[in-house]
């Protein structure tokens, strides 16, 4: 199974990943929201355990318990809003300093669907992205545009054979890609 932390604004774009549902006034997570969803990635199964913190400053002390042993990070900005962007590249700073050495980072541009109003250029973003070795689209929680790309991105970069720990003993972590056989995989979660 594989972990994934996501951070800052993200409620929705989980929300849109794992039930296909996205809701106009999504009220912020408190603490963090913990969610699963199981992709097919050629003749694997890749299982993510999601725990949304929404990178909430009052919870922001809690965030180490729950990025310590993930294997991915989904840091997340609303395109329309240049302080969302500059917390993004705190909390950036921060899983590269605290968290696992191997973690694959994304950056998440969200809210693509009002490109009219945005204020942080795609440019700026993939340029900083670049320079920090991180994972980058621009996304849309409310068209659904790149969200499922942007895990299915996640899921192509991670070593197959991780083995990981939960947020504070809680679940197995890590990454859990079954290989499966041509029969059973058309049957599972790619049929």
């Amino acid at each position: 199974m594989l972990r994934t932390l996501d951070i800052n604004f993200c409620s929705s774009l989980v929300l849109r990943f794992v039930k296909g549902q996205f809701h106009e006034y999504q009220e912020s997570t408190i603490g963090a929201a913990f969610l699963t969803q199981t992709i097919c990635l050629d003749d694997t199964t890749v299982k993510f355990e999601i725990w949304d913190t929404a990178g909430q400053e009052r919870y922001h002390s809690l965030a180490p318990m729950y990025y310590r042993g993930a294997q991915a990070a989904i840091v997340v900005y609303d395109i329309t809003n240049q302080e969302s962007f500059a917390k993004a590249k705190n909390w950036v700073k921060e899983l590269q300093r605290q968290a696992s050495p191997n973690i694959v980072i994304a950056l998440a541009g969200n809210k693509a669907d009002l490109a009219s109003k945005r204020v942080v250029e795609y440019e700026e973003a993939q340029a900083y992205a670049e320079d920090n070795g991180l994972l980058f689209m621009e996304t849309s929680a409310k068209s659904s545009m790149n969200v499922n790309d942007i895990f299915l991105a996640i899921a192509k970069k991670l070593p197959r054979s991780e083995a990981g720990g939960g947020p504070a003993g809680r679940g197995h972590g890590g990454v859990n890609i079954a290989e499966e056989n041509p029969q059973s995989a058309r049957k599972s979660c790619c049929s």
